[in-house]
Formats: C-alpha cells, sequence, structure tokens
C-alpha cells in the first residue's frame, strides 16, 4: 500500500513539474516574403541617412599614459598584500609622477588568481589595491587623485592553472585616467 501511494506521489510530482510549453519548436516567421511597393516613377529618390556617428579612433591626448619606462603593474605574493621591496621602486616613481600636477588621476585595479572563491579573491583584491593607495598616499599623493578597486580574478592577465600563470595574475595595475 505504501508503495502505491509512494509510486502516485511521484507520478503527481512529476506531472506537475512538467510544462506544455515545447523548447524544441521555435516559431520561425519569414520575412523573406514579405513585398514592399516600389515607389512611383515620379517620387524622389529617398536620401541616406545613417544612424552611426563616425568616432575618431586615436587615442586621445589628454589621456596620462603615465611616467615613461616605469612599470605599471605591482606583484604580489600568494594570499599576500604585502607590496613586495622590489615594487617600492616603482610605486615612488609613480608617486613623484602623479604629484607633479594635481589635475592627474588614476585607478589601482586589484587582481588575484583563480585559487579561492569570489568574495574573497574580490576582498583580497581591494586589500592589494588599497595597499598600493596608501604607499602611494604615504608617499604625498592626494588621496582624491586615486580610485582603488578590485576585479579579483574576473581579468586575469594570464590563462593557465600554473604557478606562472598564478603569479602574473596575482597583481595590482595602476591605470591613468
Amino acid at each position: 500500500m505504501n508503495k502505491t501511494l509512494l509510486t502516485l506521489a511521484l507520478a503527481a510530482l512529476l506531472a506537475a513539474c512538467s510544462s506544455p510549453v515545447k523548447l524544441n519548436e521555435v516559431p520561425v516567421e519569414d520575412k523573406a516574403a514579405t513585398q514592399v511597393a516600389a515607389p512611383p516613377a515620379d517620387a524622389p529618390a529617398p536620401q541616406a541617412r545613417s544612424a552611426v556617428a563616425s568616432i575618431d579612433a586615436r587615442p586621445l591626448a589628454s589621456v596620462d599614459a603615465g611616467p615613461v619606462g616605469v612599470l605599471k603593474v605591482i606583484y604580489f605574493d600568494y594570499d599576500s598584500f604585502a607590496i613586495k621591496p622590489e615594487f617600492q621602486a616603482v610605486v615612488e616613481k609613480h608617486a613623484a609622477y602623479i604629484k607633479q600636477d594635481n589635475k592627474r588621476r588614476i585607478a589601482v585595479e586589484g587582481h588575484t588568481d583563480e585559487r579561492g572563491g569570489r568574495e574573497y579573491n574580490l576582498a583580497l583584491g581591494q586589500k592589494r589595491s588599497e595597499a598600493v593607495r596608501k604607499a602611494l598616499n604615504l608617499l604625498g599623493v592626494s588621496d582624491a587623485q586615486i580610485e582603488a578597486v578590485s576585479f579579483g580574478k574576473e581579468k586575469p592577465a594570464a590563462a593557465g592553472s600554473s604557478e606562472e600563470a598564478f603569479a602574473k595574475n596575482r597583481r595590482a595595475e595602476i591605470a591613468y585616467k
């Protein structure tokens, strides 16, 4: 008796989950068969107008490229947001360059490798960008000139799951605006 009731309950549950929508049957409308009447012979020719505006693909002169010959990437050790001593000079050169003009703005973008969960990596990326921001502040750069953001593991610099790829992805990038 219990088996029969269990079977009926299972059958009712499966029937309730079924959908009358046929996913394989996509309605197709034949638009090629639609005929457009030709304009009268004495009608003026229509003016062709483009709804797409042209753009200038050259880089803007106002976009700051940063100091010439200086890295814009600071790499970090695994699960760390401490700036390594070998990147201190990079931070110092960017600080000196930014301080020359109080209109200069940068974004410090924190990144992580693919290990760890999304929330953890976003937090670690933020700590990395904040570490660079604080180092720049200590060197005299105004906080109003710096934006610290995190991309976590969403924008890897190197694909793959090797230690070499992981090392390239554990970084903070300085982007001039």
